[in-house]
């Protein structure tokens, strides 16, 4: 009898990370779908130009436009809404997200400043190489990571991932199985070395460990969406600063 409780237990944890993978798959999916032919579709039109800020810009609203198409989609083709909790933050929370979003940041640069102490430094993430003016790029990107980037991102590996895994395992294994997922998908689009590529994860995968434990502290994913954004925002305004 016990046997079959844990083979059971087994077969419901696997299930429930092999769930979690498929709503990344199906989200990216639909990402792919949308992102490029209506960016195409765009520049045909004279809207913006191939290779130009807008251009890089209109892709990246496609594309976490998309991303939230597709976690919202998944959430309702398995009907378990439940599993991204939300609600409209209280004093609390808000305090929680402002001073969440400054310690991230600050984290990260404490982060860096270490591995560069070991002889270690990180690739970059292309997303903040603008294709244009850099200027009116970093300037966009700051409302972009406020309103969307943030918000979307953690919806998909918080709400999505980590609340679906959640179902199965305890706190500390679902966050960490929705950090690993998060850090991996940022791979492909970060330039340098093996090392330096890896190093960039490593420092992505405690930063959303911090952001998976806020979203099991507050049961509400808008509180990780802003802190997320905000942390985005405050490294896209350095930029700026670095760009006048």
């Amino acid at each position: 009898m016990s046997d079959d409780l844990s083979a059971s237990a087994v077969g419901e944890r696997l299930f429930s990370v092999a769930s979690a993978l498929f709503a990344i798959v199906f989200a990216f999916l639909v990402a792919n779908a949308i992102t490029v032919p209506a960016a195409t579709l765009a520049a045909s039109a004279g809207l913006v130009s191939e290779g130009s800020t807008g251009y890089q810009l209109l892709q990246t609203l496609l594309q976490f436009v998309a991303l939230a198409l597709g976690a919202v989609g998944y959430l309702a083709v398995t009907d378990e809404w439940e599993i991204a909790r939300f609600s409209r933050p209280d004093a609390r929370e808000v305090a929680i997200i402002v001073g969440g979003g400054i310690v991230l940041f600050a984290f990260q640069y404490g982060a860096l400043f270490a591995l560069d102490q070991v002889g270690l430094s990180t690739g970059q993430n292309q997303a903040v190489v603008p294709a244009g003016d850099p200027v009116v790029y970093y300037l966009a990107m700051i409302a972009v990571s406020l309103a969307v980037v943030g918000p979307v991102e953690e919806l998909l590996f918080r709400g999505v991932v980590q609340g679906g895994v959640r179902r199965a395992f305890d706190a500390v294994p679902a966050i960490l199985i929705a950090a690993v997922a998060f850090g991996l998908i940022h791979l492909p689009s970060i330039s340098g070395t093996m090392v330096e590529q890896w190093a960039y994860v490593g420092v992505v995968v405690v930063l959303g460990s911090v952001l998976g434990a806020l979203y099991e502290w507050t049961d509400n994913v808008v509180v990780p969406g802003l802190v997320h954004g905000i942390y985005n925002a405050i490294t896209y305004a350095v930029l700026l600063v670095q760009a006048l």
